[in-house]
């Protein structure tokens, strides 16, 4: 009887799974991740008290083998890991537009419908579609599950889902989405577990990492966040560069000749931390650095990060609490120690030792703003949707 849920996260260069067992209880069985796809990729995977299972690096064909190639080097290996029969594969799909509201078992509609809305998430829709896929030709008979980025934000209010255009474009779907939600809806189950009161309250959650974004949460569920049509919208980004006045682009367009594809990929590719340092996207290198246009990218980034935070706390009525998590959230003590510094006019009082060294609460009991470092798990969620639709 098939008992194993596995979950595929694929994005531009990366892969990242995990496989679960149910049994009496739902048990994580190992997780791992193929990085660098297109480069150098090379297949990492640990068990979940984090011994390595196993280390593979690809050969010289390696930097040609596509998304579709190395799944079927993933499945191939897992075959000869273990008996395991599979009763669904969970997919984290970027877009869910406005009619993936819920997570949704696959079928060639709803596949149909995936692909129109690629344009507007082209970093990650085609490689979460291609996963998707490749799973159904190799595993033709184990359902796949399909959990959007953008359900969990069906609770904003129709207000904060307008944009400024003629009403035609929002009735064609040019409306505000959000992303980052099944790291968002992890980080409120979370929450009521650690700080059940703060969970009922008005909470930001600063998910940072390469894509980052902020969620204002009431009752755990989301009233407004940073992204929007698309995932260029909002905090500064690793090569993103978050909010733009759109004069800008049509700058771009009228004064240096650029094409829509040229633009996306300034958009996507060439912003950012990337674009302001010259250096890197990555926040530990920035921070490393003293050359002044790394140190230039960091506090814009700080910047923005607080601006927004003041954003959402006006369309909150008010701030009780602020998590953060994902890469940097969770990872960049400094960066957490700087928005906090300029977040001190909410009331934030930062205990400089419990946010160096790990602590889950890293302010102090006479901070009017309960802050909070909690790890997400995109694949939990996506893991406890899946085994939801296959029973």
């Amino acid at each position: 009887m098939a008992s194993d849920i596995l979950t595929l996260n694929a994005g531009s260069s990366s892969l990242k799974f995990s496989l679960w067992h149910l049994a009496t209880e739902v048990r994580e069985i190992f997780r791992g991740e193929i990085e660098k796809i297109g480069i150098d990729p090379h297949l990492s995977v640990h068990e979940p008290r984090g011994d390595v299972v196993i280390r593979r690096s690809f050969d010289e064909s390696g930097p040609k083998l596509t998304h579709q190639d190395l799944l079927r080097e993933l499945f191939a290996w897992l075959s000869q890991q273990r008996s395991y029969q599979l009763k669904g594969v969970g997919h984290r799909v970027v877009h869910g537009g406005a009619d993936f509201t819920a997570p949704v078992c696959v079928d060639d509609d709803v596949m149909k419908r995936l692909r129109e809305l690629e344009p507007l998430a082209p970093l990650h829709q085609p490689h979460n579609l291609a996963g998707i896929r490749t799973s159904a030709t190799l595993l033709p008979d184990v359902p796949q599950v399909a959990c959007s980025d953008t359900a969990f934000h069906r609770t904003m209010d129709p207000l904060a889902r307008r944009l400024g255009l003629p009403r035609d474009y929002h009735a064609e779907g040019v409306q505000r989405y959000g992303f980052h939600g099944l790291s968002y809806e992890f980080i409120a189950q979370q929450l009521r577990a650690i700080d059940t009161d703060l969970a009922h309250g008005r909470v930001i959650v600063a998910h940072l990492g390469n894509g980052a974004s902020l969620c204002a949460m009431h009752y755990g569920r989301s009233v407004d966040t940073t992204m929007s049509f698309t995932a260029l919208d909002g905090l500064l980004m690793g090569t993103r560069p978050g909010t733009l006045d759109p004069g800008a682009v049509t700058h771009l367009m009228r004064e240096h000749g650029m094409s829509a594809g040229e633009i996306e990929d300034v958009l996507y590719h060439r912003s950012g931390l990337l674009g302001i340092s010259g250096i890197s996207s990555d926040m530990r290198t920035l921070l490393a650095s003293d050359d002044p246009h790394a140190c230039e990218a960091v506090e814009l980034f700080v910047f923005r990060a607080a601006r927004e935070i003041g954003a959402l706390t006006a369309s909150l009525g008010g701030l009780d609490g602020l998590v953060f998590t994902a890469g940097i959230g969770e990872h960049a003590s400094e960066i957490r120690s700087r928005i906090c510094a300029r977040c001190s006019w909410l009331g934030v009082v930062l205990d400089e030792h419990a946010n160096r060294n790990g602590q889950m609460r890293i302010t102090t009991e006479a901070s009017d703003i309960r802050v909070y470092v909690i790890p997400t798990d995109e694949e939990k969620m996506i893991a406890a949707h899946t085994i939801k639709h296959v029973g």
